[in-house]
């Protein structure tokens, strides 16, 4: 199997500024989190129970959500009742424990067979100005640079200009790309490309769709549709359907992801943008709530700041008290 966490851990010991680009796309959320708790966690503070009020509040305003939040102050408050909170630096250490602990049943790399027979097919959904094209163009070289040969499917044909993002990306990094005349059916393309791919030996086919309203029902019959035609060429396709979330949308982005499940059975989650927001505790949230793989995290413009999501690294970024970045 090969897995994108091998890769990412060959990066870290590649690139050992890749922690610091996470530490900085996190900069809003957690200059958001940590300012509320700065005097908490001041060393050696007493704890009691006032503080973990304040803790609490501090977790709601990051967009943690409540369940997230009553799950990881319960937590603390029982530590507290243990008499295993002294200060603030077991306050702290219990608060990334706990959080790393509600993250990892999540982080989930995406794994390639690299013996499959057939094309690996890659179905990316998610509203409009979320990042998914620019998302699909990161993980084509990511895929690339893990040896995989890529084709891309043009399904957002409703916006020429989503097209021509695709192809751009495409003639970058040169892929091939299947696409139709703007208005085509979006299922007839994803099924040529889907022909065009077996023909051609290719390993990931990864697929465009429109940047659909969740609460458009008959743009999820669409994609529904897709699942099935696609389906007629490969009964197990498509091998992940990925959504694009934008975190900058907070809590908007949990119910987004709730409806794309309901419809088209999500399998992964990449959450981009999380270096514009100051709310991305929002990822606690749908951690909590849907317990769908988390993929991705995009922190930055570059390629290489769409990264593989590992639980650990990211609560360290988060909660990362020294101020260099």
């Amino acid at each position: 199997m090969f897995g994108f966490k091998k890769q990412k851990d060959q990066e870290s010991v590649a690139k050992p500024g890749l922690y610091l680009s996470l530490k900085e796309g996190l900069r809003r959320t957690r200059e958001n989190l940590l300012g509320g708790l700065s005097g908490l966690l001041a060393r050696g503070r007493a704890i009691d129970t006032a503080t973990l009020d304040e803790v609490e509040e501090c977790l709601l305003v990051a967009d943690v959500g409540v369940e997230a939040t009553a799950e990881l102050i319960g937590k603390l408050r029982q530590r507290h009742k243990q008499h295993k909170l002294a200060d603030s630096d077991a306050l702290y250490g219990t608060l990334r424990e706990e959080m790393v602990a509600m993250l990892e049943p999540v982080a989930k790399p995406l794994n390639i067979p690299a013996a499959r027979i057939g094309p690996f097919v890659l179905l990316m959904v998610g509203v409009n100005g979320s990042g998914k094209t620019t998302t699909i163009g990161k993980l084509a070289r990511r895929f690339q640079d893990g040896g995989f040969s890529v084709m891309l499917a043009a399904g957002d044909t409703f916006r020429a200009a989503a097209m021509e993002q695709l192809q751009s990306w495409g003639e970058r990094l040169r892929v091939p790309v299947i696409a139709q005349a703007p208005g085509a059916d979006p299922a007839s393309v994803i099924y040529d490309a889907l022909v065009a791919a077996q023909a051609r030996e290719i390993d990931v086919l990864i697929a465009d769709t429109a940047g659909r309203l969740h609460t458009r029902e008959n743009l999820m019959e669409e994609l529904k549709k897709i699942r099935r035609v696609v389906a007629k060429l490969d009964a197990t396709a498509p091998h992940e359907v990925l959504i694009v979330i934008d975190a900058t949308t907070g809590q908007n982005g949990l119910v987004q992801a709730q409806q794309f499940q309901a419809a088209v059975g999500v399998t992964g989650i990449a959450l981009t943008k999380m270096d514009g927001t100051a709310k991305g505790g929002i990822l606690f949230a749908i951690a909590k709530r849907l317990g769908i793989p988390i993929r991705f995290v995009g922190v930055g413009e570059r390629a290489d700041d769409l990264r593989v999501f590992d639980a650990g690294e990211f609560v360290d970024a988060l909660l990362d008290r020294d101020n260099s970045a």
